[in-house]
């Protein structure tokens, strides 16, 4: 297998990605956070997914450091890199990222080297203290936030159970017209490499990517559209798509509490992990607040905050914070699988069922950009 640090672009071809996907995602600089707050020792500013925000996770920190949390979301690694292409020197402290793209911030010269001793890493589970998509060079990087689960979200009036415990069930007479596409091609391929028979789902030969290309076409008749996040919980809502491959309980546990008839399963050939992971970026002047934003973010009522956020529940590393979860809200750590006793989320990865979803190894990123596009196009 390739070594994802060894296989690092070099500066000028991380510039050149992000110049091009700059243009794809529509990235403006305006939109950047301005010189006054970049400079603004109250204000920490915070690239990061959308309602990483919120003042019931940031709050509390907020009020205990007298400092304002200014964010600019972004949605997707792609959108992300574009805009660290796009931000001078100082323009952000911290960095919320998919832990697949910590390899090309490094590359970038982004993010700074942590201080293993600063963070509470024996507080994670112990598959999560050496995680290692946070290490390079024998350098930590990046901190857990949260992961989740990516398999099949599927309708469960339409569908049961048994009928979903395979990827199969995507090309069945049933499913034609239902299935559904998280429109990001990351996760969606890496679940098409997995239905394919591919372990590790990203680290594919020309022959094995001709095949996973070949299964994913066929799928093509199937498809009731491509979806937004927004798209996808209407569509699953309404019941136009009853079938997605490639997104979990981050959709659909919110759905289910609402009333929907949905859930989501890891089938037999296999799952993804997404990891939401913090770094501190180089070249901010309040290194020592980004430091202590991280540290707060690990503590048990952040963490529980996190997990328990109406609209994007998520699975949380620290089981310090799964011990005040099942004390404090034992019903919400039932629901979200978080339980001390009897089964709970960590069971499939301990299984061997979970892949850590990571960016292609042996095929570029446009490689995989441009299958995603011919699909959609078919």
């Amino acid at each position: 297998m390739t070594d994802p640090v060894s296989s690092s672009p070099n500066r000028r071809q991380f510039i050149k990605t992000g110049v091009a996907l700059g243009a794809s995602v529509g990235v403006g600089s305006a939109l950047l956070p301005s010189a006054a707050d970049a400079a603004d020792p109250k204000v920490l500013n915070y690239l990061s997914w959308p309602g990483n925000a919120d003042p019931s996770i940031v709050g509390e920190f907020e009020k205990l450091h007298g400092v304002k949390i200014r964010i600019k979301e972004y949605v997707g690694g792609d959108q992300m890199m574009a805009v660290v292409n796009q931000s001078p020197p100082g323009t952000f402290d911290v960095v919320l990222a998919d832990a697949e793209y910590m390899h090309l911030l490094k590359a970038a010269d982004f993010i700074e080297p942590l201080d293993p001793a600063d963070y509470p890493l024996k507080d994670l589970w112990p598959e999560f203290q050496r995680f290692p998509l946070h290490w390079m060079d024998n350098k930590l990087y990046g901190v857990m936030l949260d992961f989740g689960y990516l398999g099949i979200s599927y309708n469960t009036k339409a569908f049961t159970a048994k009928e979903v415990s395979s990827y199969s069930v995507l090309w069945s007479e049933k499913a034609k017209g239902k299935v559904g596409f998280f429109d990001w091609y990351l996760p969606s391929m890496g679940c098409m490499s997995l239905a394919n028979g591919n372990r590790p789902p990203y680290d594919l030969d020309k022959a094995k990517f001709e095949a996973m290309k070949k299964k994913m076409f066929s799928l093509k008749s199937q498809a009731s559209g491509f979806y937004t996040i927004a798209d996808i919980f209407s569509s699953m809502t309404n019941g136009r798509a009853q079938l997605i491959p490639g997104i979990g309980e981050w959709i659909t546990l919110g759905l289910r509490t609402s009333g929907v008839p949905v859930d989501t399963i890891i089938p037999d050939e296999g799952g993804l992990q997404y990891t939401e992971s913090l770094s501190i970026v180089k070249g901010t002047s309040k290194k020592d607040l980004a430091r202590k934003f991280i540290q707060y973010s690990l503590t048990p009522r952040a963490q529980v905050a996190m997990a328990t956020k109406v609209d994007n529940r998520k699975s949380i590393p620290s089981m310090p914070a799964w011990k005040l979860l099942n004390d404090t809200k034992p019903q919400e750590a039932q629901l979200l699988r978080m339980t001390l006793k009897g089964p709970n989320v960590m069971d499939e990865y301990k299984a061997k069922k979970i892949q850590l979803r990571q960016l292609p190894k042996q095929q570029s990123i446009e490689d995989w950009n441009d299958t995603w596009s011919q699909f959609k196009s078919l």
